[in-house]
């Protein structure tokens, strides 16, 4: 593994974890008539701190994009998922609670699982997928399953809500991510002209305005305990399939290797879930809120 994709990606998932918890800061007193609209950004586009959160999350996207461009999406993606690490460092200082058992647990489950993974499967790089229509099925049942995700999630907004739209932002980021080292690849091939003319760049740039959409709408329905989880650990996955699916990473294959990553793999999800579900996580608020314009803080 190479130690700069290592602090590309690091330094990204660093910007990410205390991004998110500036932009839940901001999220939870926007009215709830945004909920899932775009006005939701237009709204907190006069917070100094949200957009503080956003300066933050567009660097981890940047230091992301040049981490993707220069290592295979199943090694950087594991990597990004530690981004809960530094969002829990922020909410701690706020909250100032210690870490305890749980905490300790899980950063060592994250911690272990994204070490484990990445030994095992060895990821590397191989010849991209050339059939269209395996992108297309591979990118198409995420982005369906993100679709039926925010469906469900419009009938419960304030129950299991946030968890769906996380989980379906999550989705959503895991395919701009394998999109985003296309258009980097077709960028290093034939320079911006080549960039311009495929149409990645521009499915980065819709995916990444509607999972904005998504992450602010649930942030500003409840706590950063019950939505960042679900957005980290379903974007790791995501772009692993995508990875594996059609950009040509190759993992080992052989059964211990498999059972290993599998290991990681679930190490990373459980870790996520424990570091989430911390009490030094914001709790912000569940109750509904009158509509007046947002106040910047």
């Amino acid at each position: 593994m190479s130690l700069l994709v290592l602090m590309l990606a690091v330094s990204a998932a660093c910007c990410l974890g205390f991004g998110f918890v500036l932009q839940q800061n901001a999220a939870q007193q926007a009215p709830l008539s945004d909920f899932l609209s775009p006005r939701i950004l237009l709204d907190l586009m006069r917070v100094p701190r949200w957009l503080g959160g956003i300066g933050l999350m567009v660097a981890g996207m940047v230091l992301g994009a040049i981490a993707l461009s220069k290592g295979e999406v199943s090694l950087v993606e594991p990597l990004l998922a530690t981004n809960l690490l530094f969002a829990l460092a922020l909410s701690r200082k706020q909250t100032r609670q210690p870490l305890g058992r749980q905490g300790w647990a899980g950063l060592a489950l994250l911690a272990g699982g994204v070490t484990t993974f990445i030994v095992a499967g060895e990821p590397r790089s191989g010849t991209p997928v050339t059939d269209p229509f395996r992108h297309w099925l591979i990118i198409g049942v995420m982005v369906g399953l993100a679709l039926l995700l925010t469906t469900y999630a419009k009938r419960s907004r304030l129950s299991a809500g946030p968890v769906l739209l996380a989980l379906a932002a999550g989705l959503l980021y895991g395919v701009q991510d394998a999109l985003t080292r296309v258009s980097g690849q077709r960028f290093t091939e034939g320079g911006l002209t080549e960039l311009l003319t495929g149409w990645q760049p521009y499915g980065v740039l819709a995916l990444g305005v509607t999972g904005l959409v998504l992450v602010q709408s649930a942030f500003e329905t409840a706590p950063l305990r019950m939505s960042l989880p679900a957005l980290t650990a379903a974007q790791p996955l995501a772009g692993i399939i995508c990875g594996v699916g059609f950009l040509g990473d190759r993992l080992r294959a052989d059964t211990g290797a498999l059972a290993w990553e599998a290991v990681g793999l679930a190490g990373i999800v459980v870790g996520i879930l424990l570091l989430g579900m911390h009490p030094a996580m914001p709790r912000g608020t569940t109750k509904p809120k009158p509509e007046p314009a947002l106040q910047p803080h």
